[in-house]
């Protein structure tokens, strides 16, 4: 993995997220500081989240989402998602 010098990346642990990612994303898309990744772990939700989370990267190119496999709690999805990160 390449690491990119003053990229600031925005860990998301997702489960049942989906009323709050709206505001939660668009809170990061409306920082200043432009050299953001937006890394969405997404804990096996049964919402809508993936959903949501998709509309998202079709526009915007710095969001990476990722689908663990199985639940394993918000620990472990902040793990995953630290692993990701560039």
């Amino acid at each position: 993995m390449e690491f990119i010098e003053d990229l600031v990346s925005v860990i998301i642990p997702v489960f049942n997220a989906g009323r709050f990612l709206d505001r939660t994303i668009q809170s990061v898309l409306g920082q200043t500081y432009r050299q953001i990744e937006i890394i969405l772990v997404d804990d096996c939700s049964k919402d809508n989240s993936a959903q949501i989370i998709k509309t998202y990267m079709h526009d915007h190119s710095q969001i990476l989402y990722f689908l663990q496999k199985k639940n394993m709690g918000a620990g472990v999805a902040r793990n995953k998602a630290l692993e990701l990160a560039k």
